[in-house]
């Protein structure tokens, strides 16, 4: 069977046409392809530009505010607050201390034992040093750096990078907290290693005599720690601003204290961990008697 032909089909004029209509649609048709592909390009690009801001509080039409919008507060103004709580603890510990101290100088007579002296014939020579010599400062820098790293692995941190120079340096890590930010202000990383060296050299060694030069090391680098720190708290360190000036410097000084409490239970025979906490918890119950009677006055007066 053969179809019927359409006559119109076989005119030239009309394939000429159809060709430019489909023509048209097909530039038509590119062209939107076009515009699409360009404004998801943009869009695309403006997301990997933009940065997600997270806020503390989000605007609401009501008047109702959820409670952990209430109870946030910036952690600076927490910190302050404990500062402030921790003021009595320096107090009580400054007075356990310098009593510790006194009564150990004066009544035991550790004055004239040979740890005490060659301790301070060490932080003397350092002190003359320091005020009369060049200062180390690339010896401190890294010193200071080193102790981020310490404490931010013993944090169960990383650190992928490690910057030292005259003018300053600084870590990358992947953990921070005010513990690291301000372990170099109190914690001698020079005394630690000095004494670390020593016990592990008397594993294999006598290095009894040497104990003399070990007091004199320790009294070396422990006025190095203090006074580079003494030196460098008021040169605006981000250390200290970063976490908040007055609670960085409560957390230095009870911190040091603390320290050095220790050392003197160690260079000192007749005082030991118990006793000195003894007078530790005495001055404690001293100072919450105190407050009760402060708060009896205060309640009978009005």
């Amino acid at each position: 069977m053969r179809l019927p032909c359409n006559s119109d089909a076989r005119n030239p004029r009309f394939f000429l046409a159809f060709a430019c209509v489909s023509l048209r649609n097909l530039r038509a048709t590119l062209a939107a392809t076009k515009r699409r592909s360009k404004n998801n390009r943009e869009t695309r690009k403006s997301k990997h530009g933009r940065k997600v801001v997270r806020s503390v509080a989000h605007a609401r039409s009501g008047s109702s505010v959820s409670a952990s919008e209430l109870l946030t507060v910036p952690t600076r103004w927490v910190k302050f607050v404990f500062a402030i709580f921790l003021l009595p603890l320096c107090a009580i510990l400054s007075q356990t201390f310098f009593t510790a101290f006194a009564r150990a100088t004066v009544a035991q007579r550790l004055w004239t034992g040979e740890e005490f002296w060659f301790f301070c014939l060490g932080a003397i020579l350092w002190l003359i040093a320091f005020f009369g010599l060049p200062r180390p400062i690339l010896i401190y820098v890294f010193g200071h750096e080193l102790t981020h790293v310490l404490w931010v692995w013993l944090m169960g941190g990383r650190v992928s990078r490690f910057r030292v120079s005259r003018d300053g340096g600084h870590i990358v890590t992947s953990k921070a907290n005010f513990w690291i930010a301000l372990a170099p202000y109190f914690f001698p990383l020079y005394s630690i290693l000095a004494i670390a060296i020593y016990g592990a050299l008397s594993l294999f060694l006598n290095v009894q005599p040497y104990g003399r030069l070990l007091y004199a090391v320790i009294g070396a680098t422990w006025a190095f720690h203090f006074t580079f720190t003494c030196w460098m708290i008021p040169k605006n360190q981000t250390d200290l601003s970063d976490q908040g000036t007055f609670f960085s410097l409560v957390v230095i000084y009870l911190m040091n204290l603390l320290l050095l409490s220790v050392m003197l239970i160690l260079a000192s025979p007749q005082i030991t961990f118990a006793s000195f906490g003894a007078d530790l918890l005495m001055n404690l119950g001293n100072f919450a008697n105190w407050l009760v009677d402060l708060f009896q006055k205060f309640v009978h007066r009005h």
